[in-house]
């Protein structure tokens, strides 16, 4: 409306102006000097009118956009003139004015809701642009490092040398682990990156987390799942040694005094030799169980070198054909690229994947169209990999975490102590072993080599 009452008035002016001109002409061939006089006087008023009237609303709207700039919502235009056009624009601006007031104070509302969770995040939170002006920190992430102000990462110099090599040379998505002593504690500190765009300026953005209460309550239940994986293998080779001893000694014990020998029955010195026979063997089992712990705490460091990837998988394959006889379509290879290459000790990696192949293998077995395969490649980020993958029953989710625990087995044969060798082998190497499992689809081993 007011634009429109604006646009008839400016109309009005010019027609206005246009027959005083045509006036004024007329005057001047006559000569008619009275009325050319007032024509001209007259058409000058008009354009200083013009002139100040456009001017009026423009300086208006500018007045209005500055405030909305400085975000000053005061700004009033009074409602109450003569001019109809002025009255409906002025009414325009107070109305959008009060739109943009509103939603400007919606939006303090939210960022300073925002503002208060991440203030009482337990976590520490930091963003700081190219030039390592820190635009916000937490409070949590001032007690983490035990200094405030944060305003430069220069200041990280002040709390750990390599705290700040860590952030100045932080790259986007970036993953690291830090530890920091100081007179009070010794913490562990994980620091994640995500890039940000904050009015056209690229900032970085790290989340800080204290893991060390986090890695304290793994390793205790390491300890407790170890724990009771021992106690459970000991005492069942320790029971039948201790309750055949009883028996024996009940046959040459007889209310606390030793039985004569020529009172011992043919039967009872066999049944001793059984007894011995017995626990021998349950000692050899102890002897082997205890081999077995020795071999992994006694992994040797691997021997590096490097080995192409086919050929490494090639010899798996010749090594697992083997094997199956006639089943040869069990088992597969891929390697992706052909000319793939790993940094890694030939033996210790292929003894890895010999056993879980051999498990793969296993949980297939008897199955129609029962597949294991063996992947190797490399992720968009450089990251190498090898995967062994198997269609199988799968592990069920109750004992996936348990998989990987010394001693821990679900099969009928074996000590339990072949994925956990495979585990401590891939830490040797600086990777990692993890796995993944659908049962009746799919399980994953992977293989992670940094």
């Amino acid at each position: 409306m007011a634009s429109r009452n604006f646009y008839f008035q400016l109309i009005f002016r010019v027609i206005l102006m246009t027959l005083t001109a045509l006036v004024l002409a007329f005057a001047v061939f006559k000569p008619w000097y009275f009325t050319l006089i007032f024509s001209a006087f007259f058409l000058v008023a008009q354009v200083l009118s013009l002139i100040s009237f456009i001017n009026s609303t423009n300086r208006k709207i500018a007045y209005f956009f500055d405030a909305i700039r400085n975000e000053d919502f005061t700004l009033r235009f009074p409602e109450k003139v003569t001019i109809k056009s002025f009255k409906e624009l002025n009414r325009s601006l107070n109305r959008v004015n009060n739109l943009i007031q509103e939603v400007h104070l919606q939006l303090q509302i939210r960022e300073q809701y925002y503002q208060q969770i991440l203030k009482q995040a337990n976590i520490g939170i930091m963003s700081f642009n190219e030039k390592g002006h820190i635009l916000f920190s937490n409070p949590t992430l001032e007690k983490l490092l035990n200094y405030t102000p944060l305003n430069h990462i220069k200041q990280l110099n002040q709390v750990d040398e390599k705290l700040y090599e860590v952030f100045k040379s932080f790259q986007p998505f970036e993953r690291k682990l830090v530890q920091l002593t100081n007179e009070r504690e010794q913490i562990q500190l994980a620091l994640k990156s995500t890039p940000l765009t904050l009015d056209g300026k690229s900032l970085l953005l790290v989340v800080v987390q204290d893991i060390h209460q986090e890695l304290d309550e793994k390793e205790t239940e390491s300890w407790v799942r170890l724990i009771r994986v021992l106690t459970h293998e000991i005492m069942n080779t320790i029971t039948p040694i201790a309750s055949i001893s009883d028996s024996i000694i009940k046959y040459y014990r007889h209310s606390g005094k030793m039985i004569a020998l020529e009172d011992l029955e043919e039967d009872q010195i066999k049944n001793t030799l059984k007894g011995l026979e017995v626990i021998k063997e349950q000692g050899g089992n102890l002897m082997d169980f205890v081999q077995s712990y020795r071999s992994l705490l006694n992994v040797p460091d691997p021997n590096r070198a490097i080995v192409a990837g086919k050929a490494l998988l090639d010899k798996i394959h010749v090594m697992m054909s083997a094997k199956l006889g006639e089943e040869q379509n069990v088992f597969s290879i891929d390697c992706d690229p052909e000319d793939l290459e790993f940094f890694i000790d030939e033996k210790q990696i292929a003894q890895v994947l010999i056993n879980l192949g051999k498990n793969g293998l296993q949980s297939v077995k008897g199955m129609k169209n029962g597949k294991v395969k063996v992947m190797a490649g490399m992720e968009n980020d450089g990251v190498k990999y090898i995967e062994v993958r198997d269609n199988g029953p799968g592990i069920p989710e109750d004992l996936i975490d348990e998989i990987f625990v010394p001693f821990f087995t679900t099969k009928n044969e074996g000590t339990g102590i072949g994925l956990s060798l495979s585990k401590r082998v891939m830490q040797l190497h600086g990777g990692s072993l993890k796995v993944r499992s659908k049962p009746h689809q799919e399980t994953v081993f992977r293989l992670t080599f940094a």
